[in-house]
């Protein structure tokens, strides 16, 4: 009996080592023997399942099982289940993946019913990348979870579904899942679960009717708390007006604003439902009553001063957005700007300290260490086929690699989506950095990688970007390019020019302004596709006076489209091309055409253009206008550069805020005065005079075209120097301040 207890136990230890044909050869010794020991038939069958003798090792198990009776039976299965699944274990603890899926399949032939079986089959076939449609269909897991099974293991089951969904978030047949665990899971954690999948389905993919699913499978789980219903609801309205449901998407606001209980949720409530009155173009008189609340409200938290969690941070970080659309009133926007931003940034320090401190030791120790190369980082989420990815490019082109290293931020990266110019600025960076969505990660790396200067390419458009840099991972902070300034407190300097904001700006704006000598922006030029437009096409006559104008909804201020139709009702013979970057111009189509009745101007001269396959083809659509009306309050930025390249006039009326000026110093900085205007009635006409005037468009088309060569907006590497320049200066003077 000592001897064939001493052979086990070599048997069970050739076996732990993985030798598994010496370890079958001990353990057919031992059934020769003790017959009657089971176990020595089960790990005799994994010794040859081990050796890819699947057959061999079946046989091996059925003999064994069924020479007993039905007790027996069912009893020698449970403990040849309990074996399988031990040693599916150890192999998966060794990271030997694919032998612990052999292992599971085995006792899934075995014990088809047994649900924490087939969940550890999905986890293994994740880390696989062999998971199908048709391999998880077969499993039948969505069956077995729809019979309201007692025996389960709950927080495998939640495990395996976050894995799923982080991992095959973008395969519709998924959505099953998540559905099925309704009953079993935590309602609260499922709902956030499903909502991270949403988001990340919404702006990492881009698939929006995708992330309208799993929102609307969030609402279904129906988790009573009015927060967590808001919070869903707003994601989900945010998802429609992407697709350009813009009525679906301002109902589900509407049903936020009557879940709203303080002046919080009343702000974010009035933000989602003015987004899809303003983004959908042509809803602005419905806006009217909406503004003068989300106004109040915004005054009345200023004043109430309160503590806010963090999800509530995520809503207000970017309340003031609207703002600028909806008027040129750069103190008092800029004043409720600035107070809402300071509030957020110290409810993010008080939430995040042990960080926020951590980064403010570690800023003062940075300048004690002799500096060869001012590392740089750029954050943002929109470095790809956006306005931001198409204008900071030049900036990457001509930075001097040998003064300075570029770090890159990604915000919410795009993994899933193959975006040329995300490509182009990994390829252009000296190290990448590729983040998700959240703001306290963000700010961890760019404290880790020890950054001298951030700049912030997203000011308020991404309420993530402001989380990390409200707590001030590196110790000097810029805002540059991607809005107007952020009014973070932690921000240091805005970047601008002599013209994009008046010489009295500093009175209202937190930040210190830091005014480059030329232009706050430039480019090498653009890239121009081939035209799908013509005048045939457009039923327009060859002779006819072309006006263009190509914005966002939100930029389609009614008091600014009238003025556009009086130009039009003077000059005879006049058509407007209106594209909007709504997929439906429907909405848009009636807001003008109300407007140029009133105004008495037929609407059979109004012609409304789709979205084209790309940048470069809507470029090269821009030159059938012969003169571009600009918008205001809101000007164009990259539309407005894009029109300068291809030497088309432009008029518009400069205001006081940035976002009011932004074309006037592009257009001072590419050499051009003429459609400049500083009232609605210079608008006009210059509107007018250039219509009218072939000759003095001809004179403008080719300034612009010679203006390439000389003009500073043209000139990304002198901006680059200049840029860089400031860089160096910023960094002086922190060490001179800060060198006691």
């Amino acid at each position: 009996m000592n001897n064939l207890q001493s052979l086990a136990k070599q048997a069970f230890e050739t076996f732990q080592q993985s030798e598994y044909f010496q370890a079958g050869e001990l353990y057919q010794e031992l059934i020769n023997n003790q017959a009657e020991v089971k176990e020595y038939h089960w790990y005799l069958g994994l010794s040859l399942l081990l050796q890819g003798k699947e057959t061999e090792a079946q046989t091996t198990w059925m003999l064994a099982i069924f020479e007993g009776e039905e007790e027996q039976i069912e009893q020698w299965t449970y403990e040849l289940i309990k074996i399988l699944q031990t040693e599916a274990g150890r192999q998966e603890e060794l990271t030997q993946y694919q032998i612990a899926w052999v292992i599971r399949q085995h006792i899934q032939e075995i014990y088809p019913g047994e649900v924490n079986n087939i969940l550890e089959i999905i986890k293994l076939s994740l880390d696989l990348e062999n998971l199908t449609q048709d391999s998880f269909q077969e499993l039948g897991i969505i069956e077995l979870l729809n019979s309201e099974l007692e025996e389960i293991d709950r927080e495998l089951l939640f495990s395996v579904l976050k894995k799923t969904l982080k991992i095959l978030w973008f395969e519709p047949w998924i959505l099953d899942f998540p559905e099925a665990c309704i009953f079993y899971l935590d309602s609260l954690q499922l709902t956030h679960c499903v909502m991270l999948t949403a988001t990340e389905a919404a702006y990492a993919g881009h698939k929006f009717n995708l992330a309208i699913q799993y929102a609307e499978l969030a609402l279904n789980i129906n988790y009573p708390d009015p927060d967590v219903i808001s919070e869903v609801l707003s994601h989900l309205a945010t998802f429609y007006y992407e697709v350009g449901n813009f009525d679906k998407g301002i109902n589900l606001s509407k049903k936020i604003h009557d879940l709203a209980t303080n002046t919080t949720d009343l702000i974010n409530a009035n933000i989602m439902v003015l987004q899809g009155l303003l983004r959908s173009g042509g809803r602005w008189y419905e806006a009217i009553p909406i503004i003068q609340e989300y106004e109040n409200c915004l005054n009345k938290l200023i004043t109430e001063q309160p503590n806010l969690g963090r999800n509530k941070i995520y809503r207000l970080l970017n309340s003031t957005y609207y703002l600028p659309y909806l008027r040129d009133a750069a103190r008092q926007n800029r004043f409720l700007h600035n107070e809402i931003v300071k509030l957020c940034q110290t409810s993010i320090q008080f939430y995040a300290q042990e960080k926020y401190n951590r980064y403010s030791l570690a800023n003062a120790q940075r300048i004690k260490a002799p500096k060869k190369k001012l590392k740089i980082g750029y954050l943002s989420h929109c470095l790809r086929e956006h306005s931001v990815g198409w204008l900071a490019r030049w900036l990457y082109q001509h930075h001097n690699r040998e003064e300075f290293e570029i770090y890159t931020y990604f915000a919410t990266y795009r993994f899933h989506i193959h975006d040329f110019l995300q490509d182009w600025y990994e390829q252009n960076s000296d190290h990448v950095r590729k983040l998700g969505r959240d703001g306290i990660e963000i700010a961890e790396q760019i404290h880790q990688d020890e950054i001298d200067i951030l700049v912030d390419l997203d000011s308020m458009t991404a309420d993530i970007s402001c989380e990390a840099i409200a707590l001030k991972p590196a110790p000097i902070q810029v805002t540059w390019l991607g809005w107007d300034a952020s009014g973070i407190p932690a921000i240091d300097y805005y970047i601008a020019d002599n013209y994009v904001l008046p010489e009295y700006a500093q009175e209202y704006y937190s930040e210190k302004i830091w005014r480059l000598p030329n232009t706050y922006l430039a480019v090498d030029g653009f890239e121009i596709g081939v035209p799908t437009l013509t005048r045939k096409d457009l039923e327009i006559p060859d002779d006819a006076v072309i006006y263009f104008s190509a914005q966002a909804g939100y930029k389609r201020n009614p008091d600014n489209v009238r003025l556009q139709m009086k130009i039009l009702k003077q000059v005879p013979n006049s058509y407007f091309l209106i594209k909007d970057i709504n997929k439906d111009v429907g909405v848009v189509r009636e807001f003008f055409e109300q407007i140029a009745e009133a105004e008495g101007v037929s609407k059979e001269r109004l012609r409304f253009l789709n979205k084209v396959p790309s940048s470069a083809i809507h470029r090269a659509n821009l030159q059938i206008a012969d003169i571009v009306l600009d918008t205001y309050p809101y000007n164009g930025a990259t539309t407005t550069m894009e029109t300068l390249w291809v030497g088309v006039p432009l008029v518009t009326k400069v205001g006081e805020q940035f976002s009011s000026r932004n074309s006037y110093t592009m257009m001072v900085n590419a050499g051009i005065s003429e459609g400049i205007a500083w009232s609605d009635e210079e608008y006009i006409e210059w509107g007018v005079c250039l219509g009218k005037d072939a000759d003095l468009r001809k004179e403008i088309h080719w300034k612009l075209l010679k203006s390439r060569q000389t003009a500073p907006l043209w000139n990304g590497k002198q901006f680059t120097r200049e840029m860089e320049q400031a860089y160096q200066q910023m960094w002086q003077k922190y060490v001179t301040e800060n060198k006691h």
